[in-house]
């Protein structure tokens, strides 16, 4: 399965980069992620709970970071084994390039799976695997640019999530 995409992020290229490599960051986007330590040097270990279809797993993986190139692209590299629902691995090349007001960040993404998960069909996984990019990208944007405008008819929404956390940390 593979997947090409970009989104543009209201923040310079620079804190992009480094939201990329906080485990922080990374923890809060990931959907159904319930744990994530180590550092963009080491590399990662996760655990995710996700339901695809039919079939819910727990997943636990390392992601490792290479041809880091600050601030401008960097490629991640993962695998998770989800016991008997299977495994998922795969990859994802990642460029930041600066636009007016932000920064477009372009991902292709490459990713297998096996076991359980392989039997439910490439209609189910593309489209779950779609999802969970739009997902993590979505999370990934609102941690990153800071809160966003007040709702219509003013009223201040007390009860939604801080955004923008991390772009306010490193400003």
């Amino acid at each position: 399965m593979q997947l090409t995409d970009s989104r543009d992020i209201s923040a310079d290229r620079d804190t992009v980069y480094a939201a990329l490599l906080s485990p922080e960051v990374l923890k809060e986007c990931v959907p159904g992620c319930q744990e994530l330590t180590g550092t963009p040097e080491e590399g990662f270990e996760a655990t995710v709970v996700q339901k695809v279809g039919p079939v819910k797993a727990t997943f636990k993986g390392q992601v490792t970071l290479s041809n880091m190139n600050a601030p401008e692209s960097l490629t991640l590299s993962g695998e998770g084994k989800g016991g008997a629902a299977g495994f998922a691995k795969g990859g994802a090349d990642v460029r930041l390039e600066e636009i007016e007001g932000g920064t477009r960040l372009h991902y292709d993404v490459e990713a297998k799976v096996g076991g359980k998960l392989a039997q439910l069909g490439s209609r189910i996984i593309d489209g779950f695997a779609k999802k969970m990019a739009d997902q993590f990208f979505e999370d990934f944007a609102a941690a990153v640019e800071g809160p966003q405008e007040e709702p219509a008819g003013g009223e201040a929404a007390e009860d939604q999530p801080k955004k923008g956390w991390f772009k306010r940390l490193t400003s």
